[in-house]
């Protein structure tokens, strides 16, 4: 008997499936990549779904809605604020975390954030404010505190700028630049900052 050349080619391995956090990863990863890309307002659960390529019952079982899945991508994707740096001088730390503060704002999850408050009307705005203080301004607010603290201990401070209004000046005057006059904060402007407006008011004197 005839022994067939022909043999059948081999069967191509199916994807593994994605489950559990491995997926919801996936999920994230592409409503992050949506906002920052086609904005707040063209974000749809389809498209979420397509981006992470898995269906949009996966998407809507775990957010039921669009305000959860972006709350839910914020606060994963968020860069975190853990330590103060320490430089060993106060304009050195602030710069440095300036910088940091300024890469956040300019990364994908800052690009992301910046599309909600942009173009979320008043009432859907009211449900990120939570992510946007818990993430970013506490979180930057606390190291200036301990960087400020720091300056007061070498004497480089003056012993009442640890207040909240010194406190608010850094992310107020960022956040203001930024979205009303387009900054993307260079390293020289983050100096000019520093030196012009945050060290005046630190310093012993106030000179």
């Amino acid at each position: 008997m005839a022994i067939s050349r022909w043999t059948a080619a081999p069967a191509r391995a199916a994807s593994p499936r994605r489950r559990g956090a491995v997926l919801e990863r996936a999920i994230l990863d592409a409503a992050l990549e949506q906002l920052s890309t086609v904005g707040w307002n063209a974000l749809t659960m389809e498209g979420v779904a397509a981006g992470a390529q898995t269906g949009k019952a996966a998407v809507y079982r775990r957010w039921p809605s669009k305000e959860d899945l972006v709350a839910g991508a914020l606060q994963a994707g968020l860069p975190r604020f853990e330590e103060a740096p320490d430089l060993g001088g106060v304009r050195e730390d602030l710069l440095a975390l300036c910088r940091q503060a300024r890469d956040a704002m300019y990364s994908r999850p800052g690009l992301a954030l910046r599309a909600v408050i942009h173009e979320c009307d008043p009432a859907q705005a009211a449900r990120f404010h939570g992510v946007i203080f818990d993430g970013v301004v506490e979180p930057v607010v606390k190291l200036l505190r301990e960087v400020i603290t720091r300056g007061i201990e070498r004497g480089e401070v003056r012993p009442d700028a640890d207040n909240g209004y010194v406190l608010d000046a850094i992310p107020a005057m960022m956040m203001y630049r930024s979205k009303v006059c387009g900054s993307e904060w260079s390293d020289a402007e983050v100096e000019e900052m520093i030196d012009l407006l945050v060290l005046p008011l630190l310093r012993p004197g106030g000179a």
